[in-house]
Order: structure tokens, then C-alpha cells, then sequence
């Protein structure tokens, strides 16, 4: 439980999130929010802002309890997902946005219709909005008050509504403004945390001795937790399939989150200019690299404290109640920190798919700036509203509710990644290529999980891209459609500046040295 002390500490918190965010979203005297500046910030996001926006956004309870929790039972293997999310932001940054910005797009259904046609677009949003409220927002907020639950004996629904309206009011007014600039005080707090926590771990590990003595201690107690390739026999060898986790399916889920996910990339899309966006992507690869010491390092550490735990999950809260007083509440509020961004960001995201790609094209009034923003706003509040009704029918009785989400997820993430990849480096690919194989994906990847149960999750994401490719390579083919030179790549600048690259070859090199080392 949370003392005093901690108490106020989460109460300081709260109070500086939200006038920091109120602050930020002021405009000038006599200027108008409009959609730009809602949804888009203006298009004057700096470089910081974007990078450390796009990891808060990412990092919630769903990562840090259950990276924690894959951390106690797999061990250093589940870093592949933060280690290889650092080289696919770089791709995104070298090849994607370059496309994104020149189209100077708001979401990403409107890429599709900019290239494919509006059929394309509206089914995609519709797909992204029906995901995005009632699987990806009601995750964020069932996990978010599971952990404040476990942490603090507060009431579950009580969590959520606490969450819930934080979340919406401190962005509210000032929409991807409020939520890009107070990531940076999120991300701080996060990584701070995550020092703190592993410092007193590492201190508890090796009776005071010091956090080097105490990470030997990690290393000689469970070497196997630090295998990051793991062998045929492995009892999580489905989850992790060995090689294949390099080479095969976990390419497309990354690329597919991190490249074609309004969630994350908006804040790319609303940078300042395609030097600051790339600097950012820089910026955000920098601290995946350094995630996993903050979301699994504790939970392989706890192995070590507390090998009996009854569940996984229980690795990362269980690490809070070693914590002293005061050092407890930091973390707690990095904890807030990282479901309140999350939260806000979702919101925002929903909003700009719902106002821009649908309500914009199909309402019945004239849509000025300001009804823009006003619409946004309603669609936040409503989105939320919806998620904190449905989240505990749709989720409250699963037992691993993130692993259900990345499986039902999974189905369609094959389609999305080989549409938006066709249409931007294959030219003849068709409009009615690109739904079939939207819809496809799903047919094929629930073929292949009833035909081929044992298949691993990710080599299945793999094999569904690759028939999805070659579907709309044949389609496209057997009924070509009049070129439409809508997207013309060769007039994009895929060049990048000496910060751009230089930090790109250090994330690498880090990246591979970690493997190295791991191996």
C-alpha cells in the first residue's frame, strides 16, 4: 500500500500534468484551434517532443507488468520486441515518413484512399476505429486499473474511472498539443523509475553489496533468463521461436505498429519539418534500447528474489512492495504516467480517424474549424466512455488479456503491412487488390491457427504476409486498373541528415552488440 509520503507524491504529479498540459494548449490571442492544431499540434512538433511522445504512447500497464512478467518467465528473450522495434523506427524514419509528409496526410485510412481509392479508406477506418476503442482502449484501461488495483487495493471500476477521466480532461482542450508536450515529463518520470526500481532490486539482490555485485549474482543465479535465441526445447519456444524471431513474422508486427499505426505515428506526422520527424524517430530508437531495463530487467531480477510467485504478471507489483517510502510513490506515478499517456493518446487518435476520414466526408454540415475540433473532442469523451462500459464483459475474464489482444490483432496485421507496402513500392497494386487482401489476412491467418495449431504465432504473421503479397501481386495482374499516378515515389527525398544517420548506425551497433553478447 501507498503511504503518505507516496500519496502526495502521486498528488504533485497529477496537478503539474495537468497544468503543464493547460499551459502548452494555449493559443495566441485571437486564433481559432483548428484541425491542424488539434489533431496535428500545429505541424510544429520538435524533434523531443515527437520521439518521447511516441514511446509514452507505447509504453503502458499491458508493457511495463507484462514485459515484466514475459521478463520472469522467459527471461532476456522478450527484449526482441523493444530491441527490433529500434531498427524498424529506423526504416519507418528513412523510408516511410518521407511519403507520409510529402502527401502532408492526416491519418493513415486517408493515405489509402490518396493511393487505392475511398472504398479502401472507409473500410480501414472503420476497421482501425472498431479496434482502437474496443480492444486497444479497453485494454489500456482494464490493465491500467488492474495495476493500481494491485498495487493499492483501490476498487477496480473505481481504477478505471479515476484513469478515464484524468486521462481525458488533461488532454481535452489541447489535443495532440497537451499530449505530445507532457510526454516529455512521462517519459522522464518512466525512466526514472525504472532506475530506481532496479537500483533497490539489485541493492536487495546482493544484501547491499552494490547493483554490479547484484546483477553477478542475477547472472550466476537463472543464466538461462539471458538467452535471447531460444532452443527448440524451450517451454516458451511457441512464443519465441528461435532464429525465426530475426528473420520471420515479428518484422511485420513492428513495422505494422510502428510504421501504419495512427496511434503512433501522428506524432510524426506532426512535426515541424521531415528533418525534426527523422530526429525524433531517432530520439524514440534511442529509448527502445533502453527499455528493456526498465520493463523486463525487474521481472528477471524477481526471479531471483521471489522464485514462487503464483503468476508472472505478479513480478513487476510485487517489486513495488520492496520499495521504501517515497521511492514507492515515484514509481507509482511513472506507472500513471505511462497508462495516463497511453490513454490520452488513444483518445486523440480515435478522434482524428472518426473526424477526418469519417464525420468530415459523410456528415451533413459544413465542417469548419471549429466544428472540427468540437466533434474531436465529443468523439474522445464518447470513446471513452465507451471503453470504461465494455472493457470489464470484453476483458475482465481473460486471464492473459494482452496475450488474447496481440493474437486477435495478429489476424489482420499481415493485410495491413502488404496494402501499405504494394502501395508505396509496387505500383500496378489495385484497389481491389488491397481489400481482398485486407480481408484475406484474416481468413488465412484463422486458416492457418486451426489447420496448424503448433505454429508459432509470429512465423505464422510471416507466412500470412508473404501469401498476401503474392494475392495482391496476382490480382492486381489478372485485373489491372487504369494507373493513377496518385503517390509517385520518385519524386520523394528518401536522403537523410548526418544526425539521422549517425545515430542510426549507433542503435544498430548497439542492437548487435547486445545480441552479441546474449547470445
Amino acid at each position: 500500500m501507498l503511504g503518505q509520503i507516496d500519496l502526495v507524491i502521486v498528488f504533485i504529479y497529477a496537478v503539474s500534468l495537468f497544468a503543464l498540459a493547460q499551459w502548452v494548449s494555449r493559443e495566441k490571442a485571437g486564433h481559432v484551434k483548428d484541425a491542424q492544431d488539434y489533431f496535428l499540434a500545429g505541424r510544429a512538433l520538435p524533434w523531443w517532443a515527437i520521439g518521447a511522445s511516441m514511446i509514452a504512447a507505447n509504453i503502458s500497464a499491458e508493457q511495463i507488468i507484462g514485459m515484466s512478467g514475459s521478463g520472469f518467465a522467459i527471461g532476456l528473450a522478450i527484449a526482441s520486441y523493444e530491441w527490433m522495434a529500434a531498427i524498424t523506427l529506423l526504416l519507418v524514419g528513412k523510408y516511410l515518413l518521407p511519403i507520409f509528409l510529402k502527401m502532408g496526410i492526416y491519418t493513415m485510412p486517408q493515405f489509402l484512399e490518396q493511393r487505392y481509392d475511398s472504398r479502401v479508406r472507409t473500410v480501414m477506418a472503420g476497421f482501425w476505429l472498431g479496434v482502437y476503442v474496443f480492444v486497444n482502449l479497453t485494454a489500456i484501461l482494464w490493465l491500467g486499473a488492474l495495476a493500481i488495483n494491485t498495487v493499492t487495493g483501490l476498487d477496480l471500476i473505481l481504477s478505471m474511472i479515476l484513469l478515464g477521466a484524468f486521462a481525458v480532461t488533461y488532454s481535452l482542450y489541447g489535443g495532440l498539443k497537451a499530449v505530445a508536450f507532457t510526454d516529455i515529463i512521462q517519459v522522464v518520470l518512466l525512466v526514472l523509475g525504472g532506475i530506481l526500481i532496479i537500483t533497490i532490486l539489485l541493492q536487495e539482490v546482493s544484501g547491499g553489496a552494490g547493483v554490479f555485485a547484484g546483477f553477478v549474482q542475477v547472472l550466476e543465479a537463472a543464466p538461462e533468463k539471458f538467452d535471447m535465441i531460444l532452443s527448440r526445447d524451450h517451454p516458451y519456444y511457441k512464443s519465441l521461436p528461435g532464429i525465426s524471431v530475426l528473420v520471420g513474422g515479428m518484422w511485420i508486427m513492428n513495422l505494422s505498429y510502428w510504421g501504419f499505426n495512427q496511434y503512433i505515428i501522428q506524432r510524426a506526422l506532426a512535426a515541424k519539418s521531415i528533418d525534426e520527424a527523422q530526429k525524433g524517430i531517432a530520439f524514440a530508437a534511442f529509448l527502445k534500447v533502453l527499455m528493456p531495463m526498465i520493463v523486463v530487467l525487474p521481472g528477471i531480477i524477481m526471479f531471483v528474489l521471489e522464485p514462487d510467485l503464483a503468476v508472472p504478471d505478479q513480478a513487476y507489483p510485487q517489486a513495488m512492495t520492496l520499495l521504501p517510502t517515497g521511492i514507492k510513490g515515484l514509481v507509482f506515478a511513472a506507472l500513471l504516467a505511462a497508462i495516463v499517456s497511453s490513454l490520452a493518446s488513444m483518445c486523440n487518435s480515435i478522434s482524428t480517424i472518426f473526424t477526418v476520414d469519417l464525420f468530415s466526408r459523410f456528415g451533413h454540415y459544413e465542417m469548419t474549424p471549429a466544428r472540427q475540433v468540437k466533434v474531436g473532442r465529443i468523439v474522445s469523451v464518447s470513446a471513452m466512455l465507451i471503453a470504461m462500459i465494455t472493457a470489464k464483459p470484453l476483458l475482465g475474464n481473460f486471464d492473459q488479456a494482452f496475450q488474447y489482444i496481440q493474437e486477435f490483432t495478429g489476424f489482420f496485421t499481415p493485410g495491413i503491412v502488404a496494402i501499405f507496402l504494394l502501395g508505396m513500392f509496387y505500383k500496378p497494386t489495385t484497389a481491389t487488390a488491397a481489400l481482398v487482401v485486407a480481408i484475406g489476412s484474416a481468413v488465412l491467418s484463422l486458416a492457418f491457427k486451426l489447420g496448424l495449431p503448433d505454429l508459432p504465432f509470429i512465423d505464422r504473421v510471416g507466412l500470412v504476409f508473404l501469401m498476401c503479397i503474392i494475392v495482391a501481386v496476382v490480382l492486381s495482374h489478372l485485373r489491372p486498373a487504369p494507373q493513377i499516378d496518385l503517390l509517385e515515389i520518385n519524386h520523394v527525398d528518401f536522403g537523410t541528415s548526418q544526425v539521422f544517420n549517425l545515430s542510426a548506425v549507433v542503435v544498430i551497433l548497439l542492437v548487435a552488440a547486445l545480441y552479441a553478447v546474449w547470445w
